[in-house]
């Protein structure tokens, strides 16, 4: 069966582009992870239908990884293949929409948009990941919620079926897509745009930069923020503190601790860091350590906003994280 699997992928993409037992960490934010069985990149949405194909007809489990942000990969590894897409082409449709493929990182369209005096996405400089991820999982920033630029979605299902989907059918919440629940994959998104004047858009990107630079540890190893915000509509939240998994994770006193070569970050307490050092098994120790905490001083339980892969083998997450 595995030889059948490698002589396909090889067959489809040549011997440069398919890894056998491939360290997935160089391909994370956290540079955490041990390897997968098989690891493809693709750029096109024929080369993300080819290798699904390739996988379902040879019945082998596969997960899709993007630019490897809010990503947790086990150090055992996983099972089956990887599919990382990596690249593609952003093109204006019309005035008023581009479409961008899955692979294209947000920074990327970012600078499309920019060069192009296209107003929409600009503020979202910075934000790691692909269209793909934030797509997967409706990535926010600063109250913003990507699905408010989103206007339909070309999917393709696990056996191959491409499909577009409008923006009001992708059951989009907070970090949350209808992907999650059909494991289908972005092949590309289309986004709405206005004409705007560069300057502006240039002062905007570098002024969400600066924000980033100025409150998360970009310095160091680590996935984005682990937990997603609690709902002051369901979750018992201090009254005198704000609707915040950081807050929440500094309040409890966990600013600062560790886990083996793990910590929590001292400037945002909704990221866990590590020197290079660390082990997948010790940030996730530690993450439920923190949810834990909370959850006995504050009686709010933490979400992950991060997607653990490997660590279940019985859940194949379809993420482009």
């Amino acid at each position: 069966m595995s030889g059948d699997v490698d002589s396909a992928l090889r067959a489809a993409f040549g011997d440069a582009r398919v890894s056998r037992n491939a360290p997935l960490a160089p391909y994370t934010t956290f540079r955490l992870g041990g390897p997968a069985d098989w690891l493809v990149t693709t750029r096109t949405a024929a080369e993300i239908r080819d290798a699904i194909l390739i996988a379902h007809a040879h019945a082998v489990p596969f997960c899709v990884i993007g630019g490897g942000s809010n990503l947790l990969v086990a150090d055992e590894g996983v099972r089956g293949l990887v599919l990382r897409v990596h690249g593609g082409d952003v093109r204006r449709l019309d005035d008023s929409t581009l479409r961008a493929d899955a692979g294209v990182t947000i920074n990327g369209l970012v600078r499309w948009t920019v060069s192009h005096a296209l107003v929409g996405v600009e503020a979202w400089a910075g934000t790691p990941g692909t269209v793909g991820g934030a797509v997967y999982g409706n990535a926010h920033f600063q109250g913003r919620l990507i699905s408010d630029l989103v206007v339909d979605v070309l999917v393709i299902s696990r056996d191959g079926v491409t499909a577009s989907i409008p923006s009001d059918q992708m059951e989009f919440g907070y970090d949350y897509s209808r992907l999650h629940r059909t494991g289908e994959v972005v092949l590309s998104a289309a986004f709405r745009v206005t004409r705007g004047d560069p300057d502006v858009l240039r002062e905007t990107a570098r002024a969400s930069l600066a924000f980033r630079k100025r409150t998360q540890p970009l310095e160091k190893a680590s996935a984005g923020c682990i937990f997603q915000n609690p709902d002051p509509a369901r979750d018992p939240i201090p009254p005198d503190m704000p609707a915040s998994a950081g807050a929440l994770v500094d309040r409890a006193g966990l600013k600062g601790r560790g886990e083996g070569a793990a910590h929590v970050s001292t400037r945002h307490a909704n990221f866990i860091v590590h020197d290079g050092s660390a082990t997948a098994a010790q940030v996730s120790t530690l993450i439920d350590r923190c949810r834990r905490e909370v959850r006995e001083q504050f009686g709010v339980e933490l979400r992950d906003e991060i997607v653990r892969l490997g660590f279940d083998e019985g859940s194949h997450v379809h993420s482009h994280r």
